[in-house]
């Protein structure tokens, strides 16, 4: 069943507009420098996230696994992410879990020694027989850099298998960050994190997962044939949450409707240490291959290096407040 259900998402995500809501980039500007100050050769996009160096400040987002198609585009995309010093999080690991003979789908360490790789589990599943011992599997399998438990009621109630047991997950959670070795993620998935739902969690770091991008209520009631739209953008915008969680002074990673360089620079100019990206890697891939996603990439990276080179940024943190709201 979970496999199943995987396949879908990918087939979906490659064949369908799966997209709804705006991120509220367009809402914002950066603070534009007509004499920058320096050359444009001398721009320089590494920095560091959680103890990691990234040559660039993307993470490509968890999308899947646990099929042998979801396999082969996760060993494509980490080792893109190898070659350009991006990171990597695969998609929810509990099909390998639940099922040990899909778990090469999620292994990318021999094509991605160097990354930051993150495992992902459901964090709905702390309340449904998950605990440490899962999470600890989930990240050791892999050999992970860290966990992301992510959020997903919305995706779940869509979902015709979902599971909807939110209650009191705040302690489950802290007792997961407590007793793993490696930093946790509290994730969003298509409709957001506000201040409410992280503020009492000891995570390490947050990956907003915000409205403007891809719509799982799209996917899953596509899935399931109910034809409600009104929950299509339900949630809480991506720049939304930038603003509002910055206050918490934890890494955030800005995900939810990052299309280009220019959304991830403002993402950064907003207090995001790093942007992340799932639905363009999926569309290029399953059109293009390997080739289409390095492509796609190479603009993305051009449009972020030209956008802090005309903010008069020379290096990632320089990009910090630089935008007009």
């Amino acid at each position: 069943m979970i496999n199943s259900r995987k396949t879908d998402h990918l087939e979906i995500c490659a064949q369908k507009d799966v997209e709804s809501g705006n991120p509220g980039f367009d809402c914002i500007e950066l603070d534009a420098r007509s004499n920058p100050g320096a050359d444009f050769k001398a721009v320089d996009t590494s920095t560091k996230f959680l103890g990691k160096k990234f040559r660039f400040p993307l993470m490509f987002e968890a999308v899947s696994g646990g099929t042998r198609k979801a396999g082969e585009f996760n060993k494509s995309l980490a080792s893109i992410a190898q070659e350009y010093g991006l990171g990597f999080g695969v998609g929810s690991q509990r099909a390998m879990i639940e099922d040990k003979s899909v778990a090469d789908t999620f292994k990318v360490r021999d094509v991605a020694p160097d990354i930051f790789l993150v495992a992902n589990i459901g964090a709905v599943q702390l309340n449904y027989g998950y605990g440490v011992e899962q999470c600890r599997e989930a990240v050791e399998s892999i050999e992970a850099d860290a966990l992301a438990l992510h959020f997903n009621p919305l995706q779940e109630v869509f979902q015709p298998e979902g599971d909807t047991n939110f209650y009191d997950l705040t302690k489950k959670v802290n007792e997961v960050c407590r007793k793993l070795k490696v930093p946790v993620i509290a994730k969003g998935v298509g409709n957001g994190l506000n201040l409410a739902d992280v503020e009492k969690l000891d995570v390490d770091a947050i990956d907003v997962g915000g409205v403007g991008g891809t719509s799982w209520a799209i996917i899953e009631s596509g899935r399931s044939g109910n034809g409600c739209r009104l929950f299509d953008d339900f949630g809480v915008p991506t720049v939304e949450c930038l603003l509002e969680l910055g206050e918490l002074g934890k890494p955030l990673i800005a995900s939810g409707g990052v299309r280009s360089g220019v959304d991830a620079a403002k993402s950064i100019a907003l207090g995001a240490s790093l942007a992340g990206v799932a639905l363009p890697l999926v569309k290029n891939y399953f059109s293009g291959g390997a080739k289409a996603v390095e492509k796609w990439l190479s603009q993305f990276m051009f449009e972020f290096k030209t956008s802090m080179f005309l903010t008069g940024s020379f290096k990632v943190e320089d990009l910090r407040g630089k935008v007009l709201l």
